[in-house]
């Protein structure tokens, strides 16, 4: 990151690129969707962690002894803003089964229209673990940028973002909000219509993911 400006990276790969036509596809049911959401989240949490800390240990393979990377760090906390970050959760618990987990309810106010937290539980070693916060859709940013500051106000310093569909108004949300924060996004689309959906987008995640209106 350089000049004040959020790390936005949208990873190439033709894999991911055919997981989001289909959970785009507005006839794609929920189970089906739920799967997507869980394979998409494994593989940008591939790619959120490529450059954690690495070390070397002695590793005996049946034939020989070799020196081998291993992590130098313990692996971070996995945070789900709820209820739709719980889809990308299960992806990401797939390629770090021994992350622990948190949970941020967060709801907007119907009369300031700002975001609202209404839970919070985080693994007792979140701060010295470092978090990838997990949200499916990054629209106006507001939801993001606070579960952010809370994340911060409870003395985590390293957080990495982790949506699906993000729109440049959320990028931009971030960027003044929290530059230090880095996300990755499998798209990044057009633009919020007037209602507030990212267009073309995906609809509502949450809906989708549960089955619910």
């Amino acid at each position: 990151m350089s000049g004040g400006v959020t790390s936005f990276t949208v990873p190439r790969h033709a894999l991911l690129d055919h997981r989001m036509a289909e959970l785009r596809d507005a006839t794609t049911p929920p189970a089906a969707f739920r799967r997507l959401l869980a394979e998409i989240g494994a593989i940008l949490t591939v790619a959120a962690t490529a450059d954690l800390p690495a070390t070397s240990r002695a590793v005996t393979t049946p034939l020989e002894t070799i020196q081998h990377p291993v992590l130098a760090v313990a692996e971070p906390a996995l945070v789900a803003i709820l209820r739709a970050g719980l889809g990308l959760l299960e992806g990401a618990q797939r390629i770090m089964p021994a992350a622990p987990i948190g949970h941020i309810g967060m709801a907007r106010n119907e009369h300031t229209l700002q975001p609202m937290e209404y839970m919070l539980r985080l693994p007792p070693d979140a701060a010295e673990r470092g978090v990838i916060l997990l949200d499916p859709m990054l629209a106006t940013g507001g939801s993001a940028a606070a579960a952010c500051t809370r994340l911060k106000q409870a003395g985590i310093t390293s957080i990495r973002l982790l949506v699906v569909v993000a729109a440049p108004e959320g990028v931009a949300t971030m960027a003044a909000a929290h530059p230090d924060v880095p996300v990755w996004a499998a798209a990044l689309d057009r633009g919020l219509n007037a209602q507030g959906f990212i267009m073309p987008g995906l609809g509502d995640a949450g809906d989708r993911c549960f089955g619910t209106e």
